[in-house]
């Protein structure tokens, strides 16, 4: 008798059926027993009786069934309005709104639904199982009064990211809880739960629509093979050799030269995957030893190269690391790759190697070359990079810092009103470079994957502070000028790159543009871990320069335009001066004439002002005064 409460319009046209050939079959059936046993049965029924019939029959079961809800309704609906049940705002009443509020009508769920709200203005005024469309999204406040509401959802799950965003701060400004429905990719078919509910995270709002690839073509690659990840700590590499563990490769080796951070990490795959052979490795990249030993004690077939410096103003004072690391380090570890037999090497590539205006970018760029290089070397390892922009929620992003801002009560520091960034989940990214990693024309190219619509910083700042509920202190926001090698806007393609989609959903091949061959930059990368051991680093910086000519063009004094805007000369401008004063010709520092590095000590003077209407700014005059409540690091 349970099961009658799920009796939908489907049951009800069967039962029909059933019925009507039923009664169809039974005068047949008579004549049959007629001729059987000379027993006239059809004589004793009336016309009217084998008509009324199945009539009787269908109202019935229509009867019961009707009962049966009305009796469960009224019961459910009289629980539903007793105590301890929170009065629930639902904003949509489309499919998703419509099927949220039955489930929370007729199952268990702690809400009672009171109203509807929704901006399309057809649905105004109608009724929605008996719940009301009140109003639009701008009759929130009115709403709430007139029911009481006491939490709002949000059960659009197809909203544009901008809608969204205007629909989060709506929400803010009644000073209620609210939560939202995922994307539709992350409902599963069937009716939508109240147990789907969940915060309204930064994604949301920044349109990356999470994804869920299947990727049965990597679990049969990787059966038998040994995958070695490096930089298997930071938040690309921890993330693939998640997505590696997962389809079960034979064995994987998880190299960084960050002990902590592997501790963490091999204590995470236990529980992920705790039958799978996993070595753990503490080395460094550009250890040449410790790289030779990893491939002769385990023999890889497929190296996902993440380990980088990827800091930008870190490494503008810091040049010989990112040289070391970035350039060096790619080197050592492909060009082992190539000698050992390697079956695939894919290097994990950067937006700000494209037109670098920076040592991290150009070193990234130098590194993509140097892998273009190897393919011709190395004919059996199939070498290729994979090309993509900032990751949400990376070790020292933007995303992190905002929230330990907010967390501490400080007001969020933006380097520039107009900053750009592209964004897209870990899985997301770490998902379509095991993607790319398996196609075929891969092979000495770069992938790039597509990253959306560029996000301005400072709305991003906003929408944080929304979701942070506010405060005092936290609506507010300091802009505090370009830092060294930052670029207003990054890109994806260089000018003279051609672009080809391939069979996977966002990732393309692009076609690079006529290039000198250099047959010599091997051999110069080479020698230059001699150079860097000594700190003989001025030498190398100017090869740099000369081989990566867009660092060139940006650093050189009298740029022709190269520039995006006048606030990246200016930022250039400092950047060129503070190189010039950290080199020094002092016989005390090591590797005399060349100089040593120091570290860049001044910070970027802010003279412009935003114009923001929906969020006040201070700005940032004096940033070394450590009791000035506003004069906080910057991002």
């Amino acid at each position: 008798m349970h099961r009658w409460r799920y009796v939908g319009a489907s049951d009800i046209r069967r039962l029909v059926l059933v019925v009507v050939l039923g009664s169809v079959l039974f005068v047949p059936t008579l004549h049959l027993l007629h001729a059987l046993t000379s027993v006239d049965l059809l004589s004793a029924f009336p016309p009217t009786v084998l008509v009324l019939e199945p009539l009787l029959t269908l109202m019935l079961a229509a009867g019961l069934w009707l009962a049966y809800r009305t009796v469960y309704d009224v019961a459910k609906r009289t629980k539903v309005f007793g105590l301890g049940f929170r009065k629930v705002l639902v904003i949509g009443a489309g499919e998703a709104g419509e099927s949220l509020v039955r489930q929370m009508l007729f199952d268990p769920s702690g809400y009672r639904p009171v109203a509807f709200a929704d901006d399309d203005w057809s649905r105004q005024g109608t009724v929605v199982h008996g719940v009301k469309v009140m109003g639009s999204t701008s009759d929130l406040d009115r709403i709430i009064e007139r029911t009481g509401a006491q939490e709002i959802v949000i059960a659009i799950p197809s909203a544009e990211p901008t809608d969204l965003r205007q629909i989060v701060a709506t929400c803010q400004s009644t000073g209620l809880p609210f939560r939202v429905l995922p994307y539709v990719a992350e409902v599963m078919e069937g009716d939508i739960s109240p147990s789907q509910l969940r915060e309204v995270r930064i994604e949301d709002l920044l349109g990356r629509e999470p994804i869920s690839l299947e990727l049965p073509e990597l679990n049969r690659e990787l059966t038998g093979k040994t995958v070695l990840i490096t930089g298997a700590a930071g938040s690309i590499g921890s993330e693939l050799a998640r997505q590696v563990a997962i389809n079960r490769p034979d064995a994987m080796v998880l190299l960084d030269q960050s002990e902590t951070g592997l501790f963490f990490l091999e204590l995470e795959m236990k529980e992920l995957a705790p039958d799978a052979e996993i070595t753990y490795v503490v080395a460094d990249v550009v250890d040449a030893g410790a790289v030779e030993q990893v491939f002769r004690s385990f023999e890889p077939d497929w190296v996902l190269h993440a380990a980088a410096y990827k800091h930008v103003p870190m490494m503008e004072s810091n040049e010989r690391e990112a040289l070391r690391n970035n350039v060096i380090g790619t080197w050592r570890i492909a060009e082992a790759a190539g000698r050992n037999g390697v079956e695939r090497f894919v290097l994990i590539s950067t937006d700000k190697a494209v037109r670098p205006a920076n040592v991290m970018g150009a070193t990234k760029r130098l590194a993509e070359i140097v892998i273009l290089e190897l393919q011709d070397e190395f004919s059996d390892t199939a070498f290729g990079a994979v090309r993509f922009g900032n990751v949400l929620g990376s070790a020292g992003s933007v995303i992190p810092v905002f929230k330990k801002q907010l967390e501490q009560g400080k007001p969020l520091t933006v380097t520039h009103e107009d900053v750009t960034r592209y964004f897209m989940t870990i899985p997301e990214a770490s998902q379509l470079v095991l993607q790319a990693s398996l196609l075929p024309e891969l092979r000495g190219r770069i992938a790039m994957l597509e990253m959306g619509k560029p996000v301005k910083i400072i709305d991003l700042a906003q929408s944080l502070i929304r979701l942070s509920g506010g405060g005092q202190g936290l609506d507010r926001i300091i802009v505090t000028g370009l830092r060294p090698g930052e670029k207003l806007h990054e890109e994806l393609v260089a000018p003279q790159e051609r672009v080809f989609p391939t069979r996977v959903p966002k990732v393309n091949i692009l076609e690079p543009g006529p290039r000198a061959q250099d047959h010599g930059l091997l051999q110069r990368i080479g020698l230059w871990d001699h150079q860097l051991a000594v700190w003989n680093l001025r030498p190398v910086v100017n090869q740099l320069r000369e081989i990566v000519p867009e660092l060139e063009n940006r650093w050189s004094e009298g740029s022709d335009g190269e520039l995006e805007s006048a606030v990246e000369e200016e930022a250039a401008q400092l950047h060129r001066k503070a190189h010039r004063q950290r080199w020094p010709l002092d016989p005390s520092f090591p590797g005399y004439p060349y100089g040593a590095p120091g570290f860049l000590d001044r910070r970027l003077p802010t003279n412009r002002v935003a114009d923001l209407s929906e969020v006040p700014l201070r700005r940032a005059t004096d940033h070394r005064d450590a009791d000035e409540p506003w004069g906080t690091a910057r991002t």
